[in-house]
């Protein structure tokens, strides 16, 4: 559905809905406050011209004074800026469908704002403002249309955040063979702290990023969105000194596998709008997981047809038989896949060998399972050979493409993805993205973009010391980080004991497939686990759903503790995970979740919590008692029996 200007709310309109009021006194002010007041940005002016904006929240600060602006190759605008005018204040509506998400259905009302500035040489500089219930955010505009290509040397913009914050902050690494790709740890620091003990060398800290201020009262999620071809993908440098965290460009290096040229620098044709700088606000933590601000702010959908998209479930072979490329192999997950109902199966590295020889694609298809397949970045960079890969594929019957080894968030990348999801779009194929820059929104302007990496997910238990004991923790931050940025690929359910040995119990690692949202979610793990599984996980897993209808948060601790209510057309699920080597009370009323259900089925730790389940069927109470294991969780599922 298409953005449109009107003036005038009809009932029947979807889409985005903006309304001009009159221009007021209030609206030349150059701050801009949600519905109610609750949310505010101010925008202030030194007398220097220096250019700078503060956060609050019901008048607490959320970031303080944190400075704004651009250094380009023509002009200057870090300085001597100066007024031109204030627009009236417009109200935005955003009504979209996710096909993957917390919640299928989004309607959310905003307040917005531009305001224009000029430099000593009269060059204009736009700044939108909106605000709404779930936070505020900001973007730079430059209106002339002389059509030059202007290159941004710096950008000045920080967050500043209170020194008596808590913060859960992801390392940017340095690049490499396969950084920088968000695969740290998340680590829980003050602001102001320096990068301590990252996987990989690091130059800076990544966003999404996580902080707890006012006292604790207020939870606040530094990100972006609606990033496109034209800007890099942005960071935050390392130095935070005073808990000013400023943005930081992609690296001039981050171009190992990919033909890159140029500098790294932001370099674009006039007019031109840059993405926005996006400030989740809630009082909760719960609401920073739950929030939709990043696809809001993103352009809308650029298919009209989406029929054909379908989420769902994927059987993947890579995590159980890493170095077993054979046919016979990609086949018996084809087979399971069908056993369970599972929409798609993945072919990873080295499928085309094994379709060759035995038509492995052709047997998916002839199952009904629609096979998706492993591709390297370097080989899709290229547009007219892009076209070309993916006119073959669709032609040999795979509906999807995992892309992996980017491992870059340069300009030019940027704009393959928005590119590479049109054309897979033009071919019907699902896209997920590995080796990968996070998200910004991109699933709703592309719904056939399903999923990416971008996390340290399960594959781990292969790669890092720490990921065992670090790993339940992780599970309980990347819902509040990583996830609110887009769909993500952590590939869950991985049971069989690798070279550095799980520590989360087996329920806990199943109920990881329903913590995070992903557009297919690609099991890891064999045959034999899943065909070993007691009757009650076996029909979860069949029952289970790729995206949700309607979330709620429950109980929600970063680092800590993490319960969901999840609902899908008739399935409602209650599903939670504990981060802690610690056993930990819950008590909830599951009558409030239980409508139209006489009953709850509850899937734990079985006698080996590491490997096996217990299941347990009660009449609905309205205080359910139970203790988290030590990294344990537990799957409930309402049911009528």
């Amino acid at each position: 559905m298409r953005n449109v200007l009107i003036y005038k709310v009809l009932p029947f309109l979807v889409g985005a809905i903006f309304l001009f009021s009159g221009f007021t006194a209030a609206s030349q002010s150059m701050s801009l406050s949600s519905k109610l007041g609750s949310n505010k940005i101010t925008l202030s002016l030194t007398k220097n011209g220096e250019l700078h904006y503060n956060v609050t929240r019901r008048d607490k600060t959320i970031i303080a004074d944190s400075p704004l602006g651009l250094n380009a190759d023509d002009q200057d605008f870090t300085s001597g800026l100066s007024l031109v005018n204030v627009s009236p204040i417009a109200v935005r509506r955003e009504k979209y469908d996710l096909k993957v998400g917390n919640v299928k259905t989004i309607d959310h009302v905003f307040d917005t704002k531009s305001i224009t500035f000029k430099n000593r040489s009269g060059a204009l500089m736009i700044i939108d403002l909106i605000t709404g219930k779930e936070g505020v955010a900001f973007r730079y505009r430059f209106p002339d249309q002389d059509k030059k290509i202007r290159v941004i040397n710096t950008e000045s913009t920080g967050f500043h955040i209170e020194k008596n914050a808590k913060g859960w902050l992801q390392p940017y690494n340095k690049a490499g063979k396969v950084t920088p790709g968000y695969e740290d740890f998340y680590f829980k620091i003050h602001p102001g702290d320096t990068i301590s003990n990252p996987r990989n060398p690091s130059v800076g800290w990544c966003m999404p990023a996580l902080f707890q201020v006012n006292e604790g009262k207020n939870w606040v999620l530094l990100a972006e969105s609606g990033t496109d071809g034209s800007y890099p993908g942005c960071h935050l440098q390392p130095d935070s000194q005073g808990g000013v965290y400023k943005i930081a460009f992609a690296e001039q290096d981050e171009k190992y596998t990919l033909p890159l040229s140029g500098n790294n620098h932001p370099a674009y044709n006039l007019p031109w709008t840059m993405p926005w700088r996006v400030i989740i606000i809630g009082e909760q933590a719960g609401d920073i997981l739950l929030s939709s601000l990043i696809t809001d702010l993103a352009p809308a959908s650029k298919l009209d047809d989406t029929s054909w998209i379908e989420p769902g479930k994927a059987t993947w072979s890579w995590w159980s038989h890493p170095e077993d490329r054979s046919p016979e192999t990609y086949n018996s997950f084809t087979d399971l896949a069908a056993s369970f109902g599972f929409g798609y199966t993945l072919f990873d590295a080295g499928w085309e060998k094994a379709n060759t020889e035995k038509g492995i694609i052709a047997k998916a298809t002839a199952r009904g399972v629609k096979p998706m397949v492993w591709a390297y970045s370097a080989a899709y960079f290229d547009p007219e050979k892009r076209r070309m890969k993916f006119k073959e594929l669709a032609a040999m019957g795979v509906k999807g493409v995992k892309i992996d080894f980017w491992c870059s968030d340069r300009q030019e990348v940027m704009a393959c993805f928005q590119s590479l999801f049109e054309d897979a779009a033009k071919e019907h194929l699902l896209v997920n993205l590995h080796g990968t820059t996070v998200p910004r929104g991109w699933h709703r302007t592309w719904p056939n973009f399903m999923t990416a990496e971008a996390v340290l997910g399960t594959e781990h238990y292969f790669y890092e010391s720490r990921y065992p004991d670090k790993a339940a923790e992780q599970n309980t931050v990347l819902p509040f980080t990583r996830n609110v940025a887009g769909p993500t690929d952590y590939t869950p359910f991985a049971l069989t004991i690798r070279k550095y040995p799980r520590l989360n119990t087996a329920v806990h690692e199943l109920a990881t497939a329903m913590i995070y949202t992903s557009g297919i979610i690609h099991f890891a793990d064999s045959k034999e686990i899943f065909d070993s599984l007691p009757v009650s996980v076996r029909q979860l897993l069949k029952d289970m759903p790729a995206t949700w209808d309607k979330t709620e948060s429950i109980v929600a601790e970063p680092g800590e503790q993490l319960i969901l209510s999840r609902q899908k057309d008739h399935l409602s699920y209650i599903v939670g995970i504990n981060g802690t080597n610690k056993v930990v009370p819950v008590n909830l009323n599951l009558a409030k979740y239980a409508k139209g259900f006489s009953k709850f089925r509850v899937i734990m730790e079985g006698e080996n919590p590491l490997m096996t389940f217990k299941t347990e069927t009660y009449p609905i109470s309205s205080n359910w008692q139970y203790a988290f294991a030590p990294k344990g969780g537990f799957i409930i599922q309402f049911v009528n029996e």
